[in-house]
């Protein structure tokens, strides 16, 4: 997650295994990042040192980010008979989430959406109002 901007950066599917971590830090890996986390021994021994910060308080945005997943996304919770938990569509998923959480993408989509309705609404009143007349 990029504090500057509460976005997600980029996301891996996995367990929470070396592996997986490490893939993930492959996706973001970079000069002058600083990477905050807990004291997982898979972060020390991955993440270099002067870029690794170990607390809850550089933590609270991951975690909220985190539980608006699980929020905004019922396959992300345990236990869900909500929909299919496959890899692929679980990506998918994640990728949606990640393009309306940008307001402008959210706005542009509510409108196309609400514009549908509305149009019905009117031919509704239209034809309501023609039986009225006859």
């Amino acid at each position: 997650m990029d504090r500057a901007d509460n976005r997600t950066v980029a996301w891996t599917l996995g367990n929470r295994n070396a592996a997986t971590f490490k893939e993930l830090y492959s996706k973001v890996k970079g000069k002058g990042r600083t990477y905050f986390a807990d004291d997982w021994d898979v972060y020390r021994k991955v993440l270099p040192k002067q870029q690794h910060i170990i607390g809850k308080s550089g933590t609270i945005a991951i975690e909220r980010d985190n539980s608006n997943t699980r929020h905004y996304l019922a396959r992300m919770t345990r236990r869900t008979k909500v929909v299919s938990k496959s890899v692929k569509m679980v990506d998918l998923s994640l990728r949606l989430l990640d393009y309306f959480m940008i307001p402008d993408n959210y706005k542009l989509w509510q409108e196309r959406f609400l514009s549908v309705f509305s149009i019905t609404l009117l031919s509704i009143n239209i034809g309501f109002y023609n039986c009225l007349k006859h």
